[in-house]
Parts: structure tokens; sequence; C-alpha cells
């Protein structure tokens, strides 16, 4: 018998059409669209073509009108200054329509592209439905790049307008953002007309005459703008993604089949209703808080949490069942590096016998491989299904995953389950032919992609074939690296360029980590190729232990390495490991592999602009030098 997915899946794939339109009943749309699929300009495919609607009116407005005027839109939750504050569906209407007449009073019109560079504040989905509101396009930049980070950006998007903060805050130190700004646009070729700036408490703001504005002066005497109906074609926003050639890759999401596969994938793929409180904690500036904490809630008519803080440390490793028992979270998303924090500091899980969590139903993770003890820990602690799924910036949304809404599936620790309907994923060899299953070879998506992936780079389209399409003609190429098994379970092990060559074998360093993070002793791990005369690369560990570890760290050494000949054979050549005590990782999370592996190899490399601290890769270059690796380092 055919069960809810399969039939949902085929159907999705042999009439996509028929699909997405039923799915587009569930946005209101100003102008029906005139055609659901149009592939005339085939490999660039559009959705909805034709049709007229608007973001914020089906984030925002429309539940208003059907009632939710009094529900909580956003929760914002600040343990990093102590401050909380509920913001409901009517006041989030009153203040966007508010600072979309700011921007519209400093010129800003349908299509004019907008800068936010702010933190984690309600004021930064204000100011993105804002832009939504009348047709603008924002450009979030995470808050805190340095200037020269915001400078490409601001010469790539020319907006009219960049609105920022006087800081951010993380644990122990105010982020002041106005100096960087400052610096960038001074910096950029591109300048801005105005910048709006929020002046927080924590932190003083000297304004630029003649360019600069108060958040707050502006928004008293702004007069409210109503929603702009349009194309669904147009952009919504760009969000950067770094490019391999140091220019910084613009995405592109458009208004139309962003907000029908986003509002399509709260339903039937995180199983939330409207009314529910929903939680990701990520940061406005990555996708993950674009898509999932302020675009996908609200337009299913939930509540979102915007947490201001850290999985441990604001105030300790029970940090993330406070918010989920004061707030009734019932669905949360996060990045596996967060539950390993959280394993590191509490590895029995003690804090959470403190806290309430009845009204929890399910874990998401995803961002980076979620590793299968990671996940067992979480489902022992937290006794609720724990869904590991994979999805891109480019993507929007998710590709594969466990489907709460429709189905569960039995758990395979390492992979992310199945493709959701829309998405047809294969695994290609370097011929462009299909890999047997089991066999490791490049994910990619078979075209036209489902609504809500990146139709284009901004001003880029040649680049977006040659990134995206050029390698296997007919297919998305992810640049991750897996395999299909028989059941149609995904397994995405590394990025295609960490799947390491060991005298001929193509291993995935993803693999080894599992089996590292499957020690006791283990709280989070890496594993890099570094060049070796012989074999071409053999893998190097990394490891951080848990809390209170006392054995010495040769043992452990001795037994990871020990553990992955068992595990994964000797092919692996698996023979050092080093015990740090933490690793290097972007502001979203993810560990910087290429970068370590480059110290290792002492190669040139690059300060990598998203690092959360700098400093951790002299600990890094340390531990490599004490192996006999990273002998010279050029200037980074």
């Amino acid at each position: 018998m055919t069960g809810r997915y399969e039939e949902m899946h085929r159907r999705s794939l042999e009439d996509p059409e028929g699909f997405w339109a039923e799915a587009a009943e569930q946005i209101e749309w100003s102008r029906r669209w005139d055609k659901v699929l149009d592939e005339s300009n085939a490999p660039l495919y559009r959705w909805f073509v034709g049709g007229e609607m608007n973001t914020c009116h089906n984030a925002v407005d429309r539940h208003v009108a059907e009632g939710r005027a009094d529900q909580a839109a956003i929760i914002y939750d600040s343990p990093l200054t102590g401050s909380k504050r509920s913001v409901s569906f009517a006041e989030l209407q009153d203040q966007t329509a508010r600072f979309a007449g700011v921007l519209r009073a400093q010129g800003v019109e349908k299509g004019d592209r907008v800068i936010l560079y702010m933190p984690m504040v309600p004021e930064a989905v204000v100011a993105m439905l804002a832009c939504a509101r009348i047709g603008a396009v924002h450009s979030v930049v995470f808050g805190g790049f340095a200037p020269h980070e915001l400078a490409t950006r601001i010469n790539d998007s020319k907006p009219k307008v960049i609105v920022s903060a006087s800081c951010g805050i993380e644990p122990g130190r105010v982020v002041v953002y106005k100096p960087m700004l400052d610096q960038a646009i001074q910096q950029a070729a591109h300048k801005p007309e105005r910048c709006i700036v929020l002046k927080r408490p924590q932190a003083e703001a000297a304004l630029t005459p003649g360019r600069d504005l108060d958040w707050d002066e502006e928004m008293a005497k702004a007069e409210p703008a109503e929603c702009v109906p349009v194309q669904a074609t147009d952009p919504l926003y760009i969000l950067y993604t770094s490019g391999t050639t140091g220019q910084p890759k613009g995405v592109v999401r458009d208004n139309g089949g962003h907000a029908v596969a986003l509002k399509w994938s709260m339903e039937h793929f995180y199983g939330v209703k409207p009314g529910e409180v929903f939680w990701a904690a990520s940061d406005v500036g990555w996708v993950v808080g674009h898509s999932y904490i302020v675009y996908a809630p609200l337009l299913q008519g939930c509540t979102t949490v915007l947490y201001e803080g850290k999985p441990v440390g604001t105030p300790d490793a029970g940090a993330f069942w406070r918010v989920i028992q004061e707030h009734g979270v019932c669905t949360f998303f996060t990045a596996p590096t967060a539950f390993r924090a959280i394993k590191r500091d509490d590895p029995r899980a003690e804090l959470l016998k403190n806290y309430d969590l009845s009204k929890f139903r399910a874990l998401f993770l995803a961002g980076e491989r979620s590793d299968p003890d990671t996940v067992k820990w979480a489902e022992q602690n937290l006794k609720v299904p724990v869904i590991d799924h994979w999805w891109q910036t480019e993507t929007g949304w998710p590709i594969t995953g466990n489907p709460l809404g429709l189905e569960l599936f039995p758990v395979k620790y390492g992979s992310t389950c199945k493709p959701l309907p829309g998405w047809d994923v294969r695994v290609l060899g370097a011929d462009g032919h299909e890999m047997k299953r089991g066999d490791i070879g490049s994910i990619v998506c078979k075209l036209p992609m489902p609504p809500g992936a990146l139709p284009t780079l901004w001003n880029a389209e040649e680049r977006y074939r040659k990134s995206y399409l050029s390698e296997f003609p007919g297919y998305y190429n992810s640049a991750d690296a897996g395999f299909i098994d028989d059941d149609g379970y995904v397994y995405v092990m590394a990025r295609t360029d960490d799947i390491i060559n060991v005298a001929g074998h193509r291993l995935s360093t993803g693999g080894m980590e599992e089996v590292l993070a499957s020690h006791p002793d283990v709280a989070e791990c890496a594993v890099v190729g570094v060049a070796d005369e012989l074999k071409g690369q053999v893998p190097l560990g990394f490891l951080v232990l848990k809390a209170g570890v006392e054995k010495p760290h040769e043992q452990i050494v001795k037994e990871v390495v020990k553990l992955v000949r068992d595990e994964i054979g000797p092919v692996a050549a698996f023979k050092q490991a080093v015990v740090v005590d933490r690793l290097p990782k972007t502001r979203s999370g993810k560990i910087l592999r290429s970068t370590m592996q480059k110290i290792a190899d002492a190669e040139s490399w690059k300060m990598p602009a998203t690092i959360d601290d700098p400093a951790i890769l002299d600990e890094i270059g340390q531990a490599l030098r004490s192996l006999g690796y990273a002998k010279e380092r050029p200037a980074g």
C-alpha cells in the first residue's frame, strides 16, 4: 500500500504544475498566475508567471484580518540583554507599515535594494517585512561582518538605503556596528543615499549629518504604507553566500514560489499548525533565519521565537530548555553544533530535569552533518523525534528529511532520510552517469527545482549557470557528496571538496567523523585530508572532549584510531588525531575544514570573513605543529 509521502512525492514529480498549483491556493493572490511553470528559458525556470501577490500581506496583514490580531507573532527573548517582549500580529502590522513608510519617505520604491546590517532584534524582522511590503529587495548582511565584506555586498547590490543598529551583543562583549558600517561605506564604490540607525542602549552611534537618520525619530513621524502587489517572479531578497572566487554570490529569492514552498513546508514537513509556537535558533543573517525565523512561521500564522543568546553560557547549557518551556515551543530547529555544545557541557543532560517540555514534540537539525551520536543523545534525553534534514542557502527550504507532517519513517543514523516532494535527488559520478545504490558521488537535483529554490544569482546569470548547472546538464549541482541506499534514504557525507583521495580510494571525511563522534569522551570532532607523499592524502582528526574528561589525551587518540580502523578499515589510513579546546567555525556554526587543511599543508590561506573567533586558528596551528604539520604559516 502506498503511503501519503510516496503518493505526494510521485505526484510532485509527475505533475509538478498540478501539485504546486494546489499548494499555491494557500497563498492569497491579488492576481492569479498565467502559467504555473515557465520552461521557455530552460534551464532557467520560473514559477507562477503572471501571478501577483505580496509576501508581507501573506505573512502579517491577512492574519490580522482573519482573527489573529492579538496572537503573538514574535516572541523576543534576549538573555544577553536580560530583556523579553512579545509583538502581536496587529503590532507587527503597525510597525511594518510605519517602517515601510519610513523607507518610502527616503525614496525607496519597488525594485530598489535595501541592505540590513542588524542584530537579532524584532526591528530586523520589521525591516525585512517592510521591504517586502513595498516591493523593495532586502539583502541582510550578518551583523558584525567585517567592513570589507559589507562593502563588497554594497557594491554588488547597490542599495538606496542601509538599515543598521548601534550594536550587537555577544557573550561578554558589545559589538559596535556603526564604525564598521562607516568604514564599509567609505571603502565601497557605491554610496547609499541614507542610513537608518536603531540606537540600542548598550552602545552609542554617532550619526553622520545629511546621511544618517535615527530609527525612533523616523518611526514617530512616519506615514504608514500599504502592501504593494508584486510579480510572483519579482525578487524578494538577495542573500549572499561565499563564493570560491572571493566575490560573494547573491542568491536571489522570488516572492511567489518562495511563499508557496515555505507555507507548504511548515505543514507538511515540520508538522506545525497555525497558532503554534515555532522556534529556529539561528540568525536573521543566514538562510535559516530568513526562511524559518521570519517568513515560514509568519506565513503559517505561527508565533516565532527570536532568540538573542547562545546554547551554552547564557547562562548555562539549559538555556534552550528554558526557552522551550517558557514560551510553549512545540517544534524547535537548530544546528547540530549547538547540541554538541550542550552535550559537551552537560553530558548527562542534568539541567534538562529542571524544565517541563510537555508541549515540545520535535527537534529538527540542519546546517551541517548530524553525527549519529548527537542525534541519539538528543533522542534519549528529549524523548521526541529528532529529525536530521538537508538543504542549502540556494534551495531556501529542505531537500531531504523525515516528513513529520506526512508520515515518519524509521530513522537511519547518518542519513537525512528521503527527498521531499518536489525534489528529484540523484547521485552522479564524474562522467554524469548515475551511481549504483550505496556508492558515493555528487548529489544533484533534477531540474526543474521546485518553487522556493533560487532562480538565478543577482546580476550574474552566467555565474549561476557555471556554478550550479553546467557540470551536470539538466541538474542542479549541490556541491555535496554522498549516496542513496536501497531504501531511497539519502546520505550527505561531505562537501564535494571534503571527499579525500587516499591512495586512490575516495573516502568521506564525514564517515570518519561519525566514528570519532561515537567515542564516549568526544563532544565534537572534525576530519580533514592532509597532504602525504606516499598516499596523496591522509586523514587527520581534531577532537574536542566533553567537560570533565580526565583520561590522558594520548589514550583517547589511540582509542579513536582503533575505532576508525575497526569501523571503516585500514583503507582509511587514519592514524593521527589531536585534542583541541575548540574548533574554528563560521558564525552560523559550520566548521572551517578547508582552512584547517590549508594550515596543516602550509598553504596560503585567507582569514574567513565569517569566522566566529580568529584566535582559534592560531591554537589549531600550534596543535598541528606539535604533530609535525604547518611548518610554515604564510600570511593569512
